[in-house]
């Protein structure tokens, strides 16, 4: 069984530790899976790192293929790259849910060590493009760290897999679409931000699958977690100074934003079948009402910031400070 803190746990966290523990055998088929379907990769395939590789010829035509990429993805590269090196936040904040003695723990391992590879390949190609200010940006690194990120949902295991659903397909999203910017210039960062967008695709699969397997042994308890965390989810790095105009720029350059969001929430109710589940008892069924009007709040919040949204002019220290005029 998972373990607890304390042995006075509320009565609701055991049942849901219990749940979770009658689905080791289940994860364990997922992992199984997964491994089975996963291309193992590491960043030195796409940035060779022997001793004669990148050599002076392979640095220069590097750079200038990076010289035509946007600052407006320089700003996603930014936002992506400050989420993937929060890294410990997220391992620490599985094992707190998921225990450190079960096979749980062998996922989180897992996926520690894949997801690790994943801001590794950024900064190497960050630094040898010379993309970014690199200094400007490891204070970014650093000071997001140093914050921490503790978001509402700690202590409740169901809510964990409901926002790694989420997140996971939020950052698939948005590399592959700032890989879609450079396609037609820089095919390394393009071949990079695909790699590591098919990476997410597969995490997502294991946390919605998971999840389906939740509300089938404990539905109502579910709903509950599920409808406190859908209708808007806390994104890493949300601590990092400017953040907001971080993400105005990513949803101008229709990288990601909160139509995206939208289609999110929308598949996961299709995959978990939210909209057809029966026989709740009355925390279900309220959750499930607030669930299904989710898609059409998103939507006016949309039409309302894109209604009001105005040109604007952007400048970020890590661009190099240079000033990012956008529509």
């Amino acid at each position: 069984m998972l373990s607890t803190s304390t042995a006075r746990a509320p009565s609701s966290l055991l049942s849901k530790l219990e749940v979770l523990s009658d689905l080791e055998s289940v994860v364990k088929e997922f992992v199984d899976k997964h491994q089975l379907k996963r291309e193992l990769w590491f960043p030195s395939e796409f940035l060779p790192a022997g001793e004669k590789d990148l050599d002076d010829k392979m640095i220069s035509e590097l750079r200038a293929r990076a010289r035509g990429i946007s600052d407006s993805v320089r700003v996603a590269i930014t936002i992506n790259i400050v989420t993937e090196e929060g890294l410990p936040h997220f391992h620490r904040l599985i094992a707190q849910h998921l225990g450190t003695t079960t096979f749980w723990s062998q996922w989180n391992k897992l996926w520690t060590a894949e997801e690790d590879r994943h801001g590794n390949i950024l900064r190497d190609y960050i630094r040898d493009s010379r993309l970014l200010n690199f200094q400007a940006l490891e204070g970014i690194q650093f000071e997001y760290l140093r914050s921490g990120f503790e978001p509402q949902w700690t202590g409740d295991p169901y809510k964990l897999f409901i926002y790694t659903s989420c997140q996971e397909k939020a950052t698939q999203i948005s590399h592959a679409n700032t890989g879609k910017l450079v396609a037609d210039r820089e095919p390394l960062l393009l071949a990079i931000t695909q790699k590591i967008a098919q990476d997410e695709a597969k995490h997502y699969a294991f946390y919605l699958n998971v999840f389906k397997e939740i509300l089938a042994r404990d539905p109502n308890a579910a709903l509950e977690a599920a409808s406190f965390i859908m209708p808007s989810i806390d994104m890493p790095g949300i601590s990092i100074a400017n953040f907001n105009d971080y993400a105005d720029v990513i949803r101008r350059a229709g990288i990601y934003g909160l139509r995206d969001y939208k289609k999110i929430v929308e598949q996961l109710i299709a995959a978990w079948s939210i909209d057809v589940m029966t026989y709740l008892d009355e925390v279900g069924r309220k959750a499930q009402e607030k669930i299904m009007s989710i898609p059409e709040r998103l939507e006016s919040v949309a039409q309302y910031i894109e209604q009001r949204s105005k040109a604007k002019s952007f400048r970020f220290d890590v661009v190099y400070g240079r000033i990012l005029e956008m529509a």
